[in-house]
């Protein structure tokens, strides 16, 4: 285990937010599935992206990396299995993509990973692909990987909650072109919509014919369709500048982070406004957003569809005078760990007033956190958060399962030392 050793810090300078983990993840995947050669720029190479790379060869499609630039050789949707598994390591984009868009091998194929994946609930998608015609099962216990799919998808109509996860929604948006029919597909809840957004973004990049509702409940995709090839241009990603944007929130002057374009679907941009409303001072300069902290104010905010931003919005909110609600997030419990149970266990070892609802995180904010020994419970996000809350803590925090960090933010360490953060990984 690699521990995160984190002392008081006052932030200032400039970085650049890595490349988006979702779109990149999105643009792998249509780029296996499309006819001829895509080219994607820029994207994160982190240990989740690195998963579906891995996978997309697995199913039959080259990749190849020239300088910024990947170039993905397609299939066509004709999958062409190098081997009957697929290890998505900590990865559970990799696992719902890959699970659906392996559902059109003509052979079975398995999709595992590790202790936390295997956790992950897949029933809702499983059950969908078995009515849309594929043959799929859990072998899991309740609905849990691994799993195994393959046959093809003959089309029709079926029904989905995206309660759990808009991945699922996802999965099938990009794998249902490929059916040997139209497929109606009628969602029944869904949280985290500008995911979809995003994966219907890239889509429509590619051709797709995907008729939906505007609230994204309802979707007609014509079956036997074969996407064109991608040009894309990976952007930076909100979810991860965030941990940068509320560290500097917390402890910065005038801290600027680079690569952001405010101007797109990515919902995790909302992190811009929520400072704000916190009391930060945020400006906006192109794609460039520049934070300074400030005395903070507890907020309230529905945070259904960003629940990425949780774990740094609950560290503000242990700071921040008054209380602070983040609420409509059941979804949180079924991530890499159960993200509301741990922020409740690890912020009040800091000495943060918490309280754990079902799907809602209230805090009380302190004068001081005081610093402790924390476990981030392998989750990247946890790890990330809790390293922002030490350096507004008095005294030494540690934070246990750094290696977790490269999931999302390879460069997570380097950016927030350059910024003048005291921490030190310890092997």
């Amino acid at each position: 285990m690699v521990l995160l050793k984190i002392m008081p810090s006052n932030l200032e300078g400039d970085v650049t937010a890595p490349p988006s983990k979702s779109y990149t993840h999105r643009a792998f995947a249509v780029g296996l599935l499309a006819k001829g050669e895509s080219k994607i720029a820029n994207p994160l190479l982190s240990l989740d992206t690195q998963a579906t790379i891995d996978a997309i060869k697995i199913l039959g499609a080259q990749a190849t990396q020239r300088n910024n630039f990947w170039h993905v050789i397609g299939t066509m949707g004709k999958l062409s299995p190098s081997s009957n598994l697929i290890d998505v390591k900590n990865s559970g984009t990799t696992l719902r993509f890959m699970t659906a868009i392996a559902s059109l091998s003509p052979k079975s194929i398995g999709l595992t990973g590790d202790e936390s994946i295997r956790a992950r609930p897949m029933g809702p998608l499983i059950d969908a692909l078995v009515k849309l015609g594929a043959r799929a099962r859990c072998e899991g216990l309740h609905g849990r990987p691994p799993v195994v799919v393959g046959g093809g998808l003959e089309g029709g109509n079926v029904e989905i909650s995206g309660a759990i996860s808009s991945q699922f929604i996802s999965a099938l948006l990009l794998a249902c072109p490929y059916a040997k029919e139209d497929v109606e597909l009628h969602v029944t809840e869904l949280r985290s919509k500008p995911y979809t957004e995003m994966t219907l973004e890239v889509l429509e990049l590619v051709g797709a014919d995907i008729k939906h509702s505007s609230d994204l409940m309802e979707f007609t995709i014509p079956g036997r369709q074969i996407f064109r090839p991608l040009e894309f241009d990976v952007p930076g990603d909100f979810s991860s500048a965030a941990f940068m944007l509320g560290a500097a929130a917390l402890a910065g002057v005038n801290v600027r982070i680079k690569n952001l374009d405010v101007r797109g679907v990515q919902g995790d941009k909302r992190i811009v406004d929520l400072l704000r409303e916190f009391g930060a001072e945020v400006k906006v300069k192109g794609k460039e957003v520049e934070v300074s902290s400030s005395d903070l104010m507890g907020i309230e905010a529905d945070c259904g569809d960003n629940p990425d931003l949780v774990p740094i919005l609950a560290v503000l909110g242990a700071v921040a005078e008054g209380t602070t609600k983040l609420m409509n997030i059941p979804h949180l419990r079924h991530k890499e760990t159960d993200r509301l149970r741990a922020l409740g266990t690890e912020l009040r070892k800091l000495g943060a007033r918490i309280e754990e609802l079902p799907d809602e995180l209230r805090i009380r904010g302190v004068k001081q956190l005081k610093g402790a020994r924390l476990n981030s419970y392998g989750d990247h996000r946890m790890a990330m958060a809790l390293a922002v809350a030490g350096l507004a803590a008095r005294g030494e925090s540690i934070v246990e399962g750094a290696e977790n960090i490269p999931v999302s933010y390879p460069n997570f360490i380097d950016d927030i030392r350059k910024l003048g953060a005291k921490v030190e990984l310890i092997l």
